[in-house]
This record gives structure tokens, C-alpha cells and sequence, in this order.
């Protein structure tokens, strides 16, 4: 019985560690480009275990596009991942984008086997397509 009760005790913590989660990203980001693209902002990450922390995003990229924008209600969804420390990080993306007076976003970006798609809207003037990286990191 003794034995039993040290593999169940063994066996329990690899059972809870290979327990995964989804998070959703709800967020606002201000910015402007012309060839290169800026943007910054603060957001909010809540994952189905409980885990939430407030963040901070920067957007750094390059390509055909030209604007400035905010984008005040954003929503985006991460894939599975173990803890919310999985979420923070450096993202390649890939986004469009256009708006006058109205603007919309959308990016699908990865960070190794994490993955992030956003979508928002909010206002602005602006065009085009990118690719660079966005970074969370905890506020």
C-alpha cells in the first residue's frame, strides 16, 4: 500500500504539469508607420486555469504601410499552453491592416509551439501589410 501511494504521489504532479490551457488577450495599441510600423500598448491576458496579469505590447515591423492608428478594442486568443509564463515573449507576425476614419487589424503570429491570432478595431488612417515582431512582457 505504501508503494502504491509513492507512484500515485510520483505520477500526480506529470498528470497537473501536462494539463493545458487557452488564454484570450483583450488589448489596445497606439501607433503609426510609414515603411517602418511602431505601435504600443497595454492589455490583459485571462487563461481558463484562473492565471490573469496585466501586460504591456510593443509592435515592431516593416513592409508596404503607411498610418496612424489606435486600436481601443482588440481580442485575441492563445493556443494552449501550460502557465500563463508561456504567453510573455517576442511574436513573428504577419498582419493587414486598413482604416479610415475606421481602422481593423488582423495578425496570426507564433512564438515556437505558442501561438496568437488578434483581431480589432478601433480608428485611424492607414494601409497595408507587415511582417515583424510583437512582444508581451508582464506590467
Amino acid at each position: 500500500m505504501r508503494y502504491l501511494l509513492t507512484i500515485l504521489t510520483l505520477c500526480l504532479p506529470l498528470s497537473v504539469a501536462a494539463q493545458m490551457t487557452t488564454c484570450t488577450l483583450t488589448y489596445s495599441l497606439q501607433g503609426w508607420s510609414f515603411v517602418y510600423k511602431e505601435y504600443k500598448g497595454q492589455g490583459l491576458v485571462s487563461c481558463r486555469n484562473g492565471q490573469r496579469a496585466n501586460v504591456s505590447i510593443i509592435s515592431r515591423g516593416g513592409g508596404f504601410t503607411i498610418g496612424k492608428s489606435e486600436i481601443n478594442h482588440g481580442t485575441g486568443v492563445i493556443t494552449e499552453v501550460k502557465n500563463i509564463q508561456e504567453v510573455f515573449g517576442t511574436y513573428a507576425f504577419l498582419d493587414g491592416h486598413a482604416g479610415a476614419t475606421k481602422s481593423v487589424e488582423g495578425r496570426v503570429m507564433t512564438k515556437g509551439e505558442v501561438s496568437l491570432a488578434l483581431a480589432g478595431y478601433g480608428r485611424g488612417f492607414d494601409i497595408g501589410v507587415a511582417i515583424g515582431a510583437l512582444t508581451i512582457k508582464p506590467r
